[in-house]
């Protein structure tokens, strides 16, 4: 293994520097949405941040995705 971040998270230090706020700013943004279908939080981000597709859906895919393991393990 060479150590290098693969899915949703080699996207963070792009969304970071092309929209100048740490990736817990994103992860806030969207704890209260994470309800609602994965494409309606990725046109949240759209819409209301100006962001790009592939960067909204990192964010939401890396957050439904953990919300899911922290269900699995009871948390």
């Amino acid at each position: 293994m060479n150590g290098s971040v693969k899915g949703p998270a080699s996207y963070f230090p792009s969304i970071e520097k092309t929209y100048g706020q740490p990736m817990s700013h994103w992860f806030d943004a969207i704890k209260d949405k994470l309800d609602l279908p994965h494409m309606q939080i990725v046109a949240f981000l759209k819409d209301t941040h100006s962001m790009g597709h592939g960067h909204a859906n990192a964010i939401v895919a890396h957050q439904l995705a953990a919300q899911l393991t922290d269900a699995r393990k009871g948390a």
